[in-house]
């Protein structure tokens, strides 16, 4: 089996790799796949003629990065910035190659496995994000867990307009294993929520 992917077998039972975080009063998740690494919020210079979603750039090692709230990209009221708000960086296939698109979310939780029969269509009502925004509910414990397919969250003219503020890539290296993957963004978990532990102190 390809170990490259966010699948893992959990005995006889397919499971998925999300991260999850918190966007309001909710917890959300992206397949592991999608993510590319955590990063804190620096610097952000704002375009002109943006929606509100979209912040503007910030440069990560010398690559100008679109950084977006995806509350307000969900519909709902800006994030607010605090000691836990995080960036979470993710890969959008554009034109040209690879995007590198950061979204800004209040917290950082967890890397879940959620069993294939766990996860469940989008109910037709009692939820508040559009539709095409998710690609499933993961179901943990008694807990129903929205599920983003963040391609349609991140496909819009505007955030299209965003690729020349950005360094195009073409080519990226083989996928490192699963293995490797998680333990590399669990690290920037740690970090993240060991700088919140610092913080909650001050």
């Amino acid at each position: 089996m390809d170990e490259s992917t966010d699948k893992v077998l959990a005995g006889e039972e397919m499971a998925y790799q999300y991260l999850t975080f918190e966007v309001g009063q909710e917890r959300l998740a992206v397949s592991i796949s999608d993510v590319k690494e955590l990063i804190e919020v620096d610097t952000i210079t704002p375009v002109p003629m943006m929606p509100e979603f979209i912040l503007g750039v910030s440069n990560l090692r010398g690559t100008v990065i679109p950084i977006l709230d995806l509350a307000a990209r969900l519909g709902r009221a800006p994030c607010q910035l605090t000691k836990n708000s995080s960036i979470v960086l993710v890969e959008h296939p554009m034109a040209e190659g690879i995007q590198l698109i950061g979204m800004l979310v209040d917290e950082v939780n967890e890397i879940l496995e959620i069993g294939a029969d766990h996860i469940q269509p989008t109910p037709s009502f009692g939820v508040d994000i559009r539709h095409d925004f998710i690609q499933a509910m993961g179901r943990v414990g008694e807990e129903f867990i929205i599920l983003l397919d963040i391609h349609h969250v991140l496909c819009s003219e505007e955030i299209s307009a965003l690729e020349q503020f950005g360094q195009q890539v073409g080519n990226y290296p083989e996928q490192e294993s699963l293995k490797g993957k998680r333990d590399e963004i669990s690290t920037h978990i740690t970090r993240v929520l060991c700088r919140q532990d610092l913080g909650s102190g001050i």
